[in-house]
């Protein structure tokens, strides 16, 4: 008795569902919600980059500042968080990027603020702004004037 082997035809594989967002200020914020609270407190419209993997993938149209905190690790191994680098794996993500600002805790001594100068370095964008963990009044302050002065300057010198 001979058998015949069926192949088993694969299944199709959902696309992965997508937000696209023309926010000029794109964040992540853990749960602990520490970077949404500064994002709150510049009181300007912003993305939030998804925490969970069934959350759709945001994808920029339009050019951004990226704002990201630092998470501890050996040597700045993992300070940059899955979701961070899943979005920034994404093409028209990296196109669109102008600058980054960091959260960071000045515990982590050298390490402060590593992931966003990361970034900076890995994108060939300038890093604009560091603050600590949940930023001072004065840190949102500079970062909206900042923020102003940095759209203006390339809407009359664009790329």
């Amino acid at each position: 008795m001979t058998s015949t082997v069926v192949p088993q035809q694969a299944m199709p594989v959902p696309e992965k569902e997508i937000e696209t967002t023309r926010e000029r200020l794109i964040y992540y914020s853990s749960a602990s919600g520490n970077t949404h609270r500064f994002i709150t407190k510049l009181n300007r419209r912003a993305a939030r980059i998804p925490m969970r993997r069934t959350e759709p993938d945001l994808v920029a149209e339009t050019d951004y500042v990226l704002l990201v905190p630092t998470y501890g690790g050996t040597k700045g191994e993992r300070s940059i968080l899955p979701q961070i680098l899943n979005f920034l794996r994404e093409p028209q993500n990296r196109k669109y990027l102008r600058g980054v600002m960091g959260a960071g805790n000045s515990n982590f001594g050298t390490q402060y603020n590593i992931a966003a100068r990361k970034i900076a370095a890995k994108l060939d964008v300038p890093l604009l702004y560091t603050f600590e963990i949940m930023g001072t009044e004065e840190d949102v302050a500079r970062v909206n004037e900042g923020l102003d002065e940095f759209w203006t300057h390339l809407s009359l010198n664009p790329q």
